[in-house]
């Protein structure tokens, strides 16, 4: 069985103090010329022990060292990815341990050669580029053969001793290991000291090596993370981009100015000079808008770019370089699709013989993959505009051409009550025409309204009007339809209210349609309670009933051309379903919004307010 041996023990005090006693006791014998042989053997033998130990000790003290340095490197590389921080710190570990009075760490470059990265002195201190004077026949011999390098006296060392920079600089104590990462020589850590000689042992060098090893780990983990984080800036900065061009893009619902926002942005995200963006018209590639040049000579872009026609069939972008063509610019053509209908291209160019890189063709693609929903979007708004305003127009037209006939049926009707000679049969018969006629007229006059809201011909003629002139209004207008259901009418008026700048006649129809709406949908004896009061600089006006009310749901549909609710009772009143319509949009042509506040079984509040006249 082995074991391993007993370390010798520690040189203690009491030791120390012994041999300082022997030695000045020798002293004292050599001065007086009588020296007891045997007496300076046996201290001379007590001093080589304890030599010995000493040595021992400081070797034990070295490696713990190491084992700590090691420890505080490897705690700093979980620490920090700032490459430059961490092998300043442990070059200087290096120094420290090994004695070296400077110490270089050195990268190999695209060139073959290498680049310093690292270089430190005893005080901790960086070196200037004047004072990077070091042995690179030794530094280059370890980066091609990946061995490490020690000698202890190079100028007297064989291997070295005819090199020019050896002699120059008079260098003694040098070593220098490879650093690794996955498998591969990427640079050298080198450290010596000019003026001793016999500095470095085995036991330095493997030290040395162990540090290069964890100086390679950092430099391998801050450049992936330094490549990484390119790569992450980069698709940060691309997202960005894609973002602003989306925010710009559903900013607008004109599909001209959509069209110009992806032009402008393919070629700005591609660095091209120049760009056209066409839509397929027939067989052909009509040109809409281009940037950064007149226009073509021809309207259709395929003229130009014979190749656009390749890809409106298939379907897929194509890029031509200049050196393909011969020519001193390069073109990149990306389709304008949706649910794989080609209905455009953008074409963009850049001169110079270099192809667009697929980097640029990516982002280019997925930013007119998001430009053509826009486009698609505004082209169907367009149309659907284009069909509102067109229905609007049919409608004014229509209204106004049966405001003719009516009246001239409401003449005659009136002509022929007037007639006599008829019988209470024929009367009623009469008076129901004239009836349905009324009803006619104000749907009409509602058709109109709608029209001209719609089509953007509806004026306001704000003038002053007095509150009063108003309640008196609206009171005329409703109580015999009031009484007809037997509600109780209140007026809440507050005193010495000011006038009001508005359109009297679009707010006496307000007012007349909210009143009409109260005493239509609650059971007849109910209440109907007009308020009207001042509040932060406007006049508010309210109308308040104890009819049927309305669930959420309905008022979040109420104010929806010809919409009625389903209820019985709904539906066994007068109504078209526009009235609420064309009062909430003249309330907003008033600078306000109809709040509404209802519940069902109980009633409901409509109110809205109207700036004060100065």
């Amino acid at each position: 069985m082995t074991t391993n041996p007993t370390p010798p023990a520690a040189v203690s005090d009491s030791e120390l103090a012994s041999i300082r006693q022997n030695v000045n006791q020798l002293r004292s014998q050599i001065n007086t010329g009588r020296v007891d042989g045997t007496y300076l053997l046996k201290q001379v033998e007590t001093l080589v022990d304890v030599l010995g130990r000493i040595d021992t000790e400081r070797k034990a003290r070295k490696k713990e060292g190491r084992f700590q340095a090691l420890y505080t490197v490897s705690r700093l590389l979980g620490e920090s990815l700032d490459l430059q921080t961490v092998l300043n710190q442990v070059m200087d570990a290096i120094i420290s341990l090994t004695g070296a009075d400077r110490g270089f760490l050195m990268l190999r470059n695209d060139d073959g050669g290498m680049t310093v990265q690292v270089a430190r002195n005893l005080d901790q201190t960086t070196l200037t580029s004047d004072n990077f004077k070091f042995s690179r026949t030794i530094t280059n011999q370890v980066l091609d053969n990946g061995q490490a390098v020690v000698t202890n006296n190079a100028v007297e060392d064989p291997r070295f001793s005819s090199q020019a920079s050896i002699i120059g600089q008079a260098l003694r104590s040098i070593m220098a290991t490879p650093l690794r990462a996955r498998g591969k020589v990427i640079g050298v850590v080198y450290v010596d000291n000019r003026m001793t000689t016999g500095l470095f042992m085995d036991d330095d060098l493997a030290a040395l090596d162990t540090f290069a090893g964890q100086a390679a780990v950092a430099i391998d983990n801050a450049r992936l993370f330094s490549e990484t984080d390119q790569a992450l800036s980069a698709r940060v900065e691309e997202l960005q981009t894609l973002r602003r061009v989306d925010q710009l893009l559903n900013e607008t619902l004109d599909a001209d100015k959509a069209m110009q926002i992806t032009l402008e942005w393919a070629c700005r995200l591609s660095n091209a000079t120049d760009g056209d963006l066409g839509l397929l018209e027939g067989d052909r590639i009509k040109a809409v808008h281009h940037y950064g040049h007149e226009v073509l000579q021809s309207d259709y872009l395929d003229d130009t770019y014979p190749h656009l026609m390749d890809v409106v069939a298939t379907g897929n972008p194509i890029t031509v370089s200049g050196e393909e063509t011969n020519r001193d610019y390069s073109l990149s053509m990306v389709p304008i699709a949706r649910e794989n209908t080609v209905f455009g291209v953008v074409v963009i160019k850049r001169q110079g013989v270099e192809a667009f890189t697929p980097e640029q063709q990516d982002l280019i693609e997925r930013m007119v993959v998001r430009a053509a929903v826009a486009i698609e979007n505004a082209q169907l708004y367009a149309a659907v505009q284009a069909a509102n305003l067109a229905k609007s127009e049919f409608v004014g037209i229509v209204a106004h051409d049966l405001k003719v006939p009516m009246t001239s049926i409401s003449g005659y009707t009136d002509l022929t009550l007037m007639v006599g000679d008829l019988s209470d049969r024929q009367k009623e018969f009469l008076q129901r025409v004239k009836d349905t006629v009324k009803r006619m007229v104000i749907l009409v006059s509602d058709l109109a309204d709608i029209s001209r809201i719609e089509s953007g011909h509806f004026y306001m003629n704000d003038t002053r009007v007095p509150v009063a002139d108003i309640v008196q209004a609206v009171r005329d207008g409703s109580m015999t339809q009031v009484q007809e259901y037997h509600h109780e009418y209140v007026e809440d008026i507050q005193p010495n209210l000011p006038d009001m700048q508005v359109d009297y006649y679009r707010l006496l129809q307000v007012l007349t349609n909210l009143v009409s709406n109260a005493y239509k949908y609650t059971p007849d004896g109910g209440k109907i309670t007009f308020r009207v009061y001042q509040n932060n600089g406007r006049v508010e006006f309210s109308v308040t009933d104890t009819g049927i009310g309305l669930s959420p749901e309905a008022v979040a549909k109420l104010g929806t051309k010809f919409w009625r609710a389903e209820d019985d009772f709904t539906r066994s009143r007068p109504g078209t379903g526009l009235g609420f319509a064309i009062t909430r949009s003249l309330v907003e042509q008033m600078g306000d919004g109809i709040h509404i506040d209802s519940e069902v079984g109980k009633g409901s509040t409509f109110s809205f307010s109207i700036p004060i006249a100065f």
